[in-house]
């Protein structure tokens, strides 16, 4: 295939000014939307997407293409008009339902609704660290396929509100650290916020900020109309291969509104009708809305599609060359974040009986079917032995060794989660990172655009209650569970014992979507076969005719069954079920929920945190409606009314209460 001809200068002016044109219109149409970003940095969209990306249209998932996150995502009407000048299945009627209910058009970028978006963006930062993510992704996979097989850059542009957000400073920092040289960031330099100018609230030196992380970093200047400069500057930033690069592109918001350039009201609606025909004018493209030149879009989007094809052709020839039979199907499995033939075979069982902590056994079973995983990249923020993130004698991920297996994110949970999130859409990597639940407050953004954008993730949340012990309240994690599972599609899976935490890895693999599991510290014995994990419920402990029914998550599973024998001491009959994953329970599964508790006997909840939401499933609960207490673990459970005995004694009030 040829490459296509450049564009002429007046096919890039024409174009620039229908990309202005429709940033001004679609908001307008819509009553919503942010006309005045998406304006200024019409010219660098257009040299991204015209001359330095490699991109196909016709094939938007195709793994070697190179990645555009739009970091600040309210610029969205700025990617979908790039999308729609490209040629992607993005038509003139999808503009013109931007915001719009059923649109593929939103207000923010999401994956998986609009052809072409990469990640979801919204909350600011967010897609600057999953750009990082993917850059990591990238790296790994060139190293443990070859490049020609993975060899693409990752480009992201980011705004001031970007990188204010503290999750910019961790992944800045991490990506420096890392070296990872494919990564490029156009920081949008407009100084510029929704309340005015950037000297009210910030006095930073971006430049040295991003030096000191180690990074490239390029000031620009006042070039964002000159395209050849832009493109010049990109070219230089794709030969530096060592550390990633920031260019720092001066850029005039609302530019060239005659009424609103630099003015801090068109970061939203500002441009009225008056205002976008004055615009429109100084552009020198008819007062009509919505309009574009038939001519330049048909040679804007058939260059594009010819040269995407060109090179996605290329890259099926060099690729097919290197992989043979075995390594393409490791290939496709590493993409898709699946395990090789033998996984099931490899997953660990353990006896009932053993005593060792569920984050323990996780790391176990992470360790026996790692061989199997070939996408697998695994870490914590600083707490890699203490969670299970752990692969034994994996080579550690790094600059020096992009292919290695274990990364340390160090004291970043912002930065790990969201990281992992980009890694996840990126494809040949799944991403499983640790940290203590009580922290999973740090990620809640991360959490939720994964679960939005059904990334798949494995988030390892161990040190799931007060039997943390002695580090206190402030370490005790109540309230966690309930705010984990009140996000939608977040699978949240907390395994009673080895056993249905080798299962949970199961779930993991199995699921279309990110996964919380949630580890014990302490020690539990193993009581289950971990079949529950399947459907969501299972008994662990049956009585043909029980008075009770103990309901319960984690480690308080074992607990139940050691108050089920102090019941049966009394000639009291009560069955245990664990409960490990409301969110499996609920889709599928509510038959087997039914046939397990609904035997008239009264059932009775029990888990390490606030009882919030077990109203759905039990007549009374035992939990911990407040914060916890600095005390050894087991003291703090007995206090708070999780011991056997303390169980044993509600469940007989309960049955009093319930033959009334």
């Amino acid at each position: 295939m040829s490459t296509p001809a450049p564009l002429t200068v007046e096919q890039d002016t024409i174009a620039i000014a229908m990309l202005r044109g429709l940033a001004m219109d679609a908001p307008f149409t819509a009553n919503s939307g942010h006309q005045g970003t998406a304006m200024a940095l019409a010219p660098l969209g257009h040299v991204l997407y015209q001359r330095i990306m490699r991109h196909d249209p016709n094939s938007p998932q195709w793994p070697d293409r190179d990645r555009l996150i739009l970091s600040n995502g309210h610029a969205s009407i700025l990617q979908y008009s790039l999308l729609y000048l490209a040629g992607y299945d993005i038509s003139m009627d999808d503009l013109k339902a931007f915001r719009q209910w059923g649109s593929i058009t939103p207000g923010h970028p999401e994956n998986g609704v609009t052809p072409g978006v990469e990640v979801t963006t919204g909350p600011l930062g967010q897609g600057f660290a999953n750009a990082v993510g993917m850059a990591i992704a990238e790296r790994s996979a060139r190293d443990r396929f070859g490049p020609e097989v993975c060899d693409h850059h990752t480009y992201v542009i980011a705004g001031d509100g970007c990188l204010m957000e503290g999750v910019s400073h961790e992944a800045a920092s991490l990506a420096g650290h890392l070296g990872l040289g494919k990564l490029i960031c156009v920081f949008d330099d407009n100084r510029i916020t929704i309340d005015g100018p950037t000297d009210l609230s910030i006095s930073d030196d971006v430049a040295q900020r991003f030096e000191s992380y180690g990074w490239h970093v390029n000031y620009l200047g006042e070039i964002g109309e000159d395209c050849d400069a832009i493109e010049e500057a990109l070219i230089e930033a794709r030969s530096v291969s060592d550390r990633p690069s920031l260019l720092i592109l001066r850029t005039h918001i609302g530019t060239p509104s005659p009424d609103h350039t630099d003015d801090h009201e068109a970061h939203g609606l500002a441009l009225g009708a008056d205002a976008i025909r004055r615009t429109k004018a100084v552009l020198g493209i008819p007062d009509e809305p919505f309009w574009v030149d038939e001519h330049v879009l048909t040679a804007l989007q058939e260059r594009c599609r010819a040269a995407g094809a060109a090179s996605h052709e290329e890259w099926r020839t060099r690729s097919q060359g290197r992989l043979d039979d075995a390594a393409a199907i490791t290939w496709e499995a590493s993409l898709n974040g699946r395990a090789l033939p033998g996984f099931d075979a490899a997953v660990p069982t353990f006896e009932i009986g053993e005593r060792l902590a569920t984050r323990q056994a996780f790391q176990k079973v992470l360790t026996a079917t790692a061989d199997h995983l070939p996408g697998i990249l695994v870490g914590a923020a600083d707490l890699t032995g203490n969670t299970g993130a752990k692969l034994s004698d994996a080579e550690v991920h790094s600059a020096e060794q992009p292919g290695g297996q274990q990364i340390y994110y160090g004291v970043r949970e912002h930065a790990m989660g969201s990281a992992m999130v980009g890694m996840a859409h990126h494809g040949g990597v799944l991403p499983v990172g640790g940290t203590f639940l009580v922290f999973s407050d740090y990620m809640r953004p991360a959490l939720r655009l994964a679960a939005m954008s059904h990334a798949k993730v494995c988030f390892v949340f161990s040190h799931d209650s007060v039997g943390v012990g002695e580090d206190g309240p402030t370490h005790q994690p109540v309230e966690h569970l309930a705010t984990l599972r009140a996000i939608p599609g977040l699978q949240v899976i907390r395994p009673a014992d080895a056993n249905e935490t080798a299962e949970a890895w199961r779930a993991v693999l199995d699921y279309d979507g990110p996964t919380a599991l949630v580890l014990t510290r302490q020690s539990v014995e193993v009581v289950t076969d971990g079949s529950a994990v399947a459907t969501g419920i299972g008994t662990v402990l049956d009585a043909t005719d029980p008075a009770v029914i103990l309901l319960a998550t984690g480690s308080e599973v074992a607990t139940c069954v050691a108050a089920a024998h102090l019941l049966a001491a009394e000639s009291i009959a009560a069955r245990v079920v664990s409960m490990p994953s409301w969110e499996r329970l609920n889709s599928d599964h509510r038959e087997i929920r039914s046939q397990l508790t609904d035997s008239g006997a009264p059932v009775l909840s029990v888990e390490a945190g606030i009882t919030q939401g077990w109203a759905a499933f039990a007549d009374a609960s035992i939990g911990i409606d407040r914060f916890g207490a600095s005390a050894p673990g087991d003291e703090v459970m007995d206090h708070l009314g999780l011991s056997a005995s303390a169980i044993a004694e509600r469940a007989l009030s309960l049955i009093s209460e319930s033959s009334r």
